[in-house]
């Protein structure tokens, strides 16, 4: 029934939204031809110019709490992979790469948004196919994209499903490629840009152009980009096999990305447009710490892959208001098709000479829509601001283990199979916000909800039927579950440079597949690992404090956050009587996590600039009073620079504290810790730019990174090693790189 209603629910508002701006355009069309029209009959709305942040209205950074990073900025710091970020722009942001994908406030994978021009990228994982089999881990999705095609990258912080939907417990990371516009500079019809870069981190060197032509209303853009490279560096100079090595395992990549963009203006205020998009990441690496005496594998004769691969066609739509009496102030629509795709393997001979091979695919497409408007008004005294949104999903998720095994009489029945079933799922979100300025004090509050419907459907057929968990563990259930995520958002400008806010608002993230439907049986190793198809949804509520500031040579923010986590899924051991090991995953009554986050920034008239940003945040779990290791320890970047038109540069330091132990003294948790505590470091960065005059457009940029070369750890990277285990390599295997340079030419057209 409930299917039935929303359904219905659906085709009424995809009408709306579809039919409104038309009749709108019609009904301006029609005015403009009547005898009686005027201009005195509507008010020409004048531009507004708003200093700060280039959101649109209804995106998911369309908050105080969100911060921007623009192409330029991206470009100053020489930001070219994930680390980069964390390192020299943002101290709240960190990579995680178990999670393949960004940490916010301590959480990462399905826990943190990630989309891309308002479409989102789904996180796929599978569960069974890590800690042994950590060469088959494929887990990921927000880590397919590349830089160079975006014209800025927005960090939105905090559980606030209003704005994003499910999965938004930690926040989100909202990417926005390159439109015809960033490249055309005014008085022009076209526009283009080349880089070149080399980093010494990885040996790598990557090469992007981008033109943008506009003829009459018409406007395109092509972008592409090619990036070739090798292993990343660390401390390491063992370069044995086996057990011992602590030099990174040889490796080679190749990515490559195509971004196309068609965009049609029309009158009234109407825009549409085509967007394509491919993204491709294949590396190789030799795996040669597997390999050798006391390990499984022949030397120089056991090799891993990793692919990431997406692809996106959407249909655009973008509307402004020419005038007041227009029924939307504005409106932007999306239909789009998508298609992720993260595969993980190795490949190779034993120890006793016998041919070995595995592949773990997982795969999810995805048709979806996704439309907002908004309509500007007073009412009663009070100045409005209403924000609908329309949010539509259909997914197909298929997930397939492949091997060639050395043993061929038991290895079939643990691999050449799907451990997770085929997946149709749906999802609607509908959206509703409403700014409310009362008077001209400065004072605004901002209610708003979101409602999120999602319905799962397994398939037992297929590739899945082969599983022989299947008819051990349960039959598998359809699931269709819907939550509320309501938000309240007070802001003051307590003067035109300086804004104060406070929100209490709700997180919500549906479980995902993986989490409600995989199956990996091995009766020889007795274990199994297993989704729980009667998970909850997590729910996350917090409140957050903070402050905006920006007078145009001194910007900044401050914040302060405390989120309770109710349903936070887990994964527990449990053992039987006979010994049988399975890993499961459960709801944990209750988690934490506070902090407080801080930056500033400072330019004075003789060229002088300095930085700073901080931010730190404790989390632990309620049941067990343990830390959440997922939690990053405090960190800061302070530096300083000097520049004026044509030269510039740029001394920074990254401080972090070590990561506390993962055992708090308690009754429940009063054993020994065997997990790598990574210790504090410091480093220091030094980058610098030239910009000659004798070639317009042209700029010089180089860096010299960790310039003492100090062996640090990435706290995360490094959170669930055990050091005293004989599977894990000796400490400098996971250290970070030493001292490396990069250098990168750009010539604007």
């Amino acid at each position: 029934m409930i299917v039935r209603h929303w359904l219905s629910v659906l085709l009424v508002c995809t009408a709306a939204t579809v039919v409104l701006p038309v009749s709108q355009s019609f009904a301006q069309s029609a005015t403009a031809t009547t005898p009686q029209a005027t201009a005195e009959d509507s008010t020409v709305l004048q531009k507004i110019v708003v200093k700060g942040k280039r959101v649109a209205p209804g995106s998911v950074a369309d908050t105080p709490l969100a911060t921007e990073i623009t192409a330029k900025q991206l470009e100053e710091k020489q930001v070219t992979n994930f680390d980069d970020i964390g390192r020299s722009v943002d101290a709240g942001v960190n990579y995680s790469r178990g999670d393949a994908g960004f940490n916010l406030r301590g959480l990462s994978g399905a826990r943190i948004l990630t989309t891309i021009d308002s479409i989102p990228i789904p996180y796929i994982s599978n569960s069974s196919r890590q800690g042994a089999f950590a060469p088959a881990n494929a887990n990921g999705g927000g880590d397919t994209f590349d830089f160079d095609s975006l014209s800025s990258l927005d960090i939105v912080r905090g559980a606030d499903s209003s704005k994003g939907g499910s999965g938004m417990l930690g926040g989100a990371i909202v990417l926005n490629t390159l439109e015809p516009g960033d490249l055309i500079p005014e008085g022009r019809d076209w526009g283009a840009i080349v880089k070149s870069t080399y980093d010494s981190e990885d040996r790598s060197i990557s090469g992007s152009a981008a033109a943008a032509k506009k003829i009459g209303n018409t406007s395109i853009l092509f972008q592409g980009g090619y990036r070739n490279g090798h292993e990343r560096d660390n401390m390491g100079d063992n370069d044995s096999y086996g057990r011992f090595r602590t030099e990174a395992d040889p490796a080679d990549f190749d990515q490559h990305n195509l971004l196309f963009k068609l965009r049609q203006e029309l009158e009234g205020g109407h825009r549409i447009g085509l967007t394509a998009e491919r993204f491709r990441r294949d590396l190789q690496t030799d795996l040669r710490e597997q390999q050798g005496t006391g390990r499984t594998y022949m030397m120089d004769n056991y090799d891993g892959r990793e692919l990431r691969d997406r692809d996106r066609v959407s249909l655009d739509y973008d509307y402004e208001a020419q005038s007041s009496d227009a029924f939307f102030s504005s409106a932007r629509a999306t239909l789009y098709w998508q298609d992720l795709k993260k595969e993980s393997g190795s490949k190779g001979r034993t120890a006793a000479n016998v041919a070995y091979g595995r592949n773990n695919e997982i795969e999810n497409e995805t048709w979806g829509f996704s439309g907002t408007a908004t309509k500007d008004f007073e009412y009663s005294g009070l100045s409005h601001s209403v924000r609908i949104g329309l949010d539509v999903g259909v997914s197909s998720w298929s997930q397939y283990s492949w091997a060639l095994c050395p043993t061929p009489t038991t290895c079939p029945s643990l691999n050449n199979q799907a451990e997770v079933p085929n997946v149709d799922s749906q999802n609607l979100g509908l959206t509703f916000e409403d700014k409310i300025e009362i008077g001209n004090n400065g004072f605004a509050l901002t209610p708003g909800f979101r409602f999120d419907w999602f319905n799962y459907n397994p398939s037992t057929g297929g590739s899945f039927a082969s599983n022989t968990g299947l008819t051990r563990f349960g039959d598998l259930n359809d699931r269709t579950e819907a939550g509320l995520s309501p938000k309240i958002l007070a802001t003051y400008d307590l003067t035109p440079d300086v804004q104060l806010y406070m929100q209490l608002a709700v997180g919500f993230r549906a479980p995902t597949v993986d989490e409600l439907y995989s199956r990996f049986y091995n009766p020889t190793g007795r274990y199994a690992q297993l989704g729980n198809p009667d998970l909850e949804p997590e729910i996350g509520r917090g409140v957050e404090i903070g402050a905006n500031f920006d007078t145009g040579d001194f910007t900044g923010r401050v914040a302060a956050f405390h989120t309770r986590y109710q349903n936070f899924i887990e994964t527990v051991t449990s053992v039987d009587a006979t010994g049988f090991t399975e890993f499961n995953y459960t709801n944990v009554s209750a988690a934490t996590i506070s902090g407080i986050e801080a930056s500033a920034a400072k330019t004075f008239n003789n060229g002088i600039n300095l930085h700073t940003s901080l931010a730190y945040a404790y989390g632990r779990n309620e049941e067990t009073a343990q830390r959440l290791r997922s939690v990053a320890p405090f960190k800061a970047i302070i530096g300083g620079g000097w520049s004026n038109e044509t030269f510039g540069f740029d001394l920074s330091s990254t401080l972090s504290a070590g990561m506390l132990t993962d055992h708090l003294n308690t009754p429940v948790t009063n054993t020994t810790d065997t997990t790598f505590d990574a210790p504090g470091y410091a480093i220091v960065d030094l980058t610098g730019w030239w910009t000659p005059e004798q070639v317009p457009g042209l700029r010089v940029q180089a860096g010299v990174y960790n310039i003492f070369d100090q062996e640090y750890f990435n706290a995360l990277a490094v959170r669930d090693v055990n050091l005293i285990s004989t599977a894990s390599q000796p400490r400098d295997w996971y250290s970070e790189p030493g001292r490396t340079f990069k250098i990168s030419l750009t010539k604007t057209f």
